[in-house]
């Protein structure tokens, strides 16, 4: 099997599954019991809180454990939007589904939503960033690296104007980014930071929204008040120890795993533009290596994905979350292409563990198949 698609999910890595195999069968007690037994796990939840603030430089932010990022989203949103009726949110038009259909549907309440044009160079979005924060505007929400096209953000320049303005909140959604790139959250001013385990290899059902401390949520999920009254329900210990593993792991390799990442990206990326009919569509000036988003003229990207599943390829079209549907992604849309690009692209997404004996494998099952199909 070659897996070529990790952005959609990962591998659990052997070290994360010893942690939540372990804490599983010695730390299984109520985290919020009163005996002795459920203060081991409520203390398995602090230290594993900890490691996950010192991995981000967060001096002033408290971890609130979710069941991912989906939800880490929904939270950081609905859970602010409610303190700020009618008010104002600045995103943009390329979100994962679990921030821009929120912000859709904050709009239908009455909410004002203004999405900066991600088109432009960094510097440009930065400047427009400026130039719609109003009065009114109490959260800018957006994602630190593009999970379909691999576009980065300029995070850290955003957040140095988000905090001249105190009202405004800045949540950044970084599954895409954690573990790759630098997260600071100290340095880029970020309020609100969301966090998914099965990205980093680490398990499904977990994931982390990390909160300035003080900073007001409203609950979506209420009866019970973990969490500090912002997530009620029973936290799920031996997770949040696997997830603080997983994080661990990913941050203490990302520099090198990072350069052979570059290296094999490049190696992608000339073997694809040398093949007729092959367009890539992710070469950004801030790109990610992680990720690289092409298209083959006159073949669907979903037949695409299902032709190189006969040779054990695995790729995808679109994200995971709206790969089943039918039309073409709004990402690509938003940032330009036609609608038959946007059809046709398909997504191959790296991690430390690709080999180059695999995207070589990869390159040679896309030219057979290219040549049955066109």
């Amino acid at each position: 099997m070659i897996y070529l698609d990790h952005s959609a999910t990962t591998n659990v890595a052997d070290e994360v599954m010893d942690t939540f195999v372990k804490a599983t069968a010695n730390f299984w007690g109520n985290p919020s019991s009163l005996h002795n037994f459920g203060a081991l796990a409520e203390q398995v939840l602090i230290k594993s809180s900890r490691q996950v603030l010192d991995l981000f430089s967060a001096n002033h932010h408290q971890v609130i454990f979710t069941s991912g990022a989906t939800e880490s989203n929904n939270l950081a949103i609905k859970g602010l939007a409610r303190h700020h009726p009618g008010g104002h949110i600045i995103t943009t038009h390329i979100e994962h589904p679990s921030v821009y259909e929120v912000c859709l549907q904050l709009e239908k309440q009455g909410y004002r939503i203004s999405y900066l044009d991600v088109t432009k160079s960094s510097a440009e979005i930065v400047m427009e960033l400026e130039r719609l924060i109003t009065k009114d505007t109490f959260l800018v929400s957006c994602m630190h690296v593009n999970s379909e096209m691999g576009l980065i953000l300029p995070i850290k320049e955003m957040g140095a104007v988000i905090a001249k303005h105190p009202k405004a909140k800045y949540h950044v959604d970084a599954v895409q980014s954690v573990g790759k790139l630098e997260v600071n959250i100290t340095d880029m001013n970020i309020d609100l930071l969301s966090l998914s385990a099965h990205k980093i290899h680490g398990i499904k059902g977990v994931g982390a929204l990390v909160i300035r401390q003080n900073l007001q949520l409203e609950p979506q999920i209420v009866g019970g008040g973990q969490m500090g009254n912002v997530r009620s329900g029973t936290v799920n210990a031996p997770g949040a120890a696997s997830f603080a593993k997983a994080l661990r792991l990913v941050c203490e390799e990302r520099t090198r795993n990072f350069e052979s990442i570059s290296q094999l990206h490049s190696h992608v990326l000339s073997r694809l533009q040398a093949i007729k009919d092959v367009q890539v569509n992710s070469c950004f000036h801030t790109q990610s290596p992680y990720i690289i988003n092409f298209c083959v003229a006159g073949i669907r990207g979903e037949t695409l994905v299902h032709a190189l599943e006969e040779h054990g390829v695995y790729i995808s079209s679109k994200s995971a979350c709206s790969s089943k549907t039918k039309k073409a992604s709004y990402v690509l849309l938003a940032l330009g292409f036609d609608e038959s690009v946007a059809l046709e692209s398909v997504r191959v997404s790296f991690a430390h563990t690709t080999t180059m004996e695999e995207v070589d494998g990869f390159i040679t099952a896309l030219k057979t198949e290219i040549a049955k199909l066109t």
